[in-house]
């Protein structure tokens, strides 16, 4: 079972720390896709260049290849002064 976290505003916003999805998915593209089928906040929110993807803790891009087992986080780009 892949598990997907979400940290900062996303946590927030989303009102969800974790999720657990059985989906058979091939990429984080996939998987962005799926969840901003979950409504309007999820789609803003998950917005390609609204948030990074890290695959199993390595950050990842749309085309990045995801297994079932794997770990998948999503952040907001951290910008800095």
């Amino acid at each position: 079972m892949m598990k997907v976290l979400f940290f900062a505003q996303l946590r927030e916003v989303l009102d969800c720390h974790t999720l657990d999805i059985q989906a058979q998915l091939n990429s984080v593209a996939d998987l962005r896709a799926q969840l901003q089928q979950k409504g309007e906040l999820w789609q803003e929110y998950l917005a390609e260049g609204k948030a990074l993807a890290a695959v199993n803790q390595t950050l990842a891009t749309e085309d990045t290849t995801i297994t079932a087992s794997d770990e998948v986080a999503f952040f907001p780009p951290v910008t800095g002064g």
